[in-house]
């Protein structure tokens, strides 16, 4: 919100404080602001008298989130090691997935992605099985299956979320 001088001192409404209350939760969401200067900012927006003090809340905050690097459409390489990442959980758990992250996730962030998401899957149905004493792995039937959705996703270049898993490696 860019205030020019003339205006700077028009009295501010609720109507103008709501999208700076917004951009404040979203930089707190972002970890740009801690709970302390989120708080600080929050009461400095709620009782900003006029416009230019209203301004000056957000004046450091880019204006939305952190543009993310260009990745590109993924070559066919990079989808068929995105794949092989889900589907080499099916006989050793996390370790293929584990290791093509490490090898390849540095130089692509598609394969690192699904990487990663296969690693995190594995894991957390490894530690259901533990924690249920063996029986968790009547999961493993449909690990597979659900790890072969998560392989097509990655060859035809779409991103794929597993749902109800820890994401324990980022």
């Amino acid at each position: 919100m860019e205030i020019s001088h003339a205006t700077g001192h028009l009295r501010v409404s609720d109507a103008e404080r709501e999208p700076v209350i917004a951009r404040l939760q979203d930089a707190y969401a972002e970890g740009r602001l801690d709970h302390a200067e989120f708080d600080m900012r929050m009461h400095l927006a709620l009782t900003a008298k006029t416009r230019s003090d209203l301004a000056a809340v957000t004046r450091d905050l880019s204006p939305g989130p952190a543009p993310e690097a260009e990745e590109g459409e993924p070559t066919g390489e990079e989808r068929l090691v995105a794949a092989a990442a889900h589907f080499g959980g099916f006989f050793t758990l996390f370790v293929v997935p584990l290791v093509l992250m490490l090898v390849y996730g540095k130089k692509s962030p598609y394969v690192r992605r699904h990487a990663a998401e296969a690693v995190n899957f594995q894991l957390t149905v490894l530690g259901v099985t533990i924690l249920t004493f063996g029986i968790g792995a009547v999961l493993y039937s449909i690990t597979w299956i659900v790890a072969g959705v998560a392989a097509v996703y990655a060859l035809v270049g779409q991103p794929f979320r597993y749902p109800w898993i820890l994401r324990l490696v980022r």
